[in-house]
C-alpha cells in the first residue's frame, strides 16, 4: 500500500499487526494505545505515540495514512472500528503477514490480521476484524463470522462455520462441517467433532461441553 498506516493497539495485537505490515515493508506511522505506561515508548522503533482517540493524528486517516485496529478487546475493536466508518469515513486494512498464504479465490473483509504460515484456502470466508495466528488454517469452504478469533496453529476444515465473536484456541482442530456459533468459546488443542451452540464453551479432545 502506498500510505503510511496507523495501528490502533499497542499490545499483542499491535505487535503482531506491526510484525505483518513490515513482513511486506510498508511503512508504519505510529501506534496509539490507551495504556499510558506504553506512550512515548517505541516498539520495533515505531513510536507509541497517544492514545486511540487521539484525534490529532486520526484527522490524517484517508487521504495521508492508512488505519489498522489492533485494541485486545475484541468489542473495542469492533467499537472503534464503527467510529472510524461513521466519523472519518475510513475502513481498516487488513495486515497479512508476507509468509501467509491466502487464496487469491479467497474472500477477505476489512481489518483483518493473518498471521506468519497461516493459510487461507480458496473459497474461503473471512469476515471483518477476524484474526489469524501464525500457522493456523481455514480451508476450502469455511467461514469465519465477523471479529472471530483462530489461535496460533488452529484448524478450520472444510466447510467449517464460526459465528461472529466466536474464539477458537491455539492448536484446535475443528472438523468438516462442523458450527461454531456466535460467542462460543473452544479450548486450546481441542478436536471439534460436533457442532457448538452459541455462547457456549467446549474442550477436550472430543470437545465437551464445560458447564458453568
Amino acid at each position: 500500500m502506498e500510505n503510511p498506516v496507523i495501528i490502533l493497539g499497542a499490545q499483542a495485537v499491535g505487535t503482531a499487526a506491526l510484525d505483518a505490515f513490515q513482513s511486506n515493508d510498508v511503512v508504519v506511522y505510529c501506534l496509539l494505545d490507551d495504556n499510558a505506561a506504553l506512550q512515548n515508548t517505541e516498539l520495533n522503533d515505531v513510536p507509541v505515540m497517544g492514545s486511540t482517540d487521539d484525534k490529532e493524528l486520526l484527522k490524517l486517516l484517508g487521504k495521508k495514512c492508512e488505519v489498522f485496529v489492533a485494541t485486545e478487546d475484541t468489542a473495542s475493536r469492533r467499537s472503534l472500528t464503527g467510529m472510524l466508518r461513521q466519523e472519518y469515513e475510513v475502513a481498516p486494512v487488513n495486515a497479512i503477514h508476507q509468509r501467509a498464504s491466502v487464496s487469491a479465490h479467497a474472500w477477505l473483509g476489512h481489518g483483518i490480521l493473518i498471521g506468519a504460515n497461516a493459510v487461507v484456502a480458496g473459497t474461503a470466508k473471512v469476515g471483518d476484524g477476524c484474526i489469524l495466528g501464525a500457522n493456523a488454517v481455514v480451508d476450502v469452504k469455511a467461514e469465519m463470522g465477523d471479529y472471530s478469533q483462530l489461535g496460533a496453529g488452529a484448524i478450520l476444515n472444510a466447510e467449517v462455520t464460526v459465528g461472529e465473536l466466536a474464539f477458537i484456541g491455539a492448536g484446535a482442530v475443528v472438523v468438516a462441517g462442523v458450527k461454531i456459533g456466535a460467542k462460543a468459546r473452544v479450548g486450546a488443542g481441542s478436536v471439534v467433532v460436533a457442532d457448538v451452540p452459541a455462547g457456549q464453551t467446549v474442550f477436550g479432545n472430543p470437545a465437551q461441553l464445560i458447564k458453568n
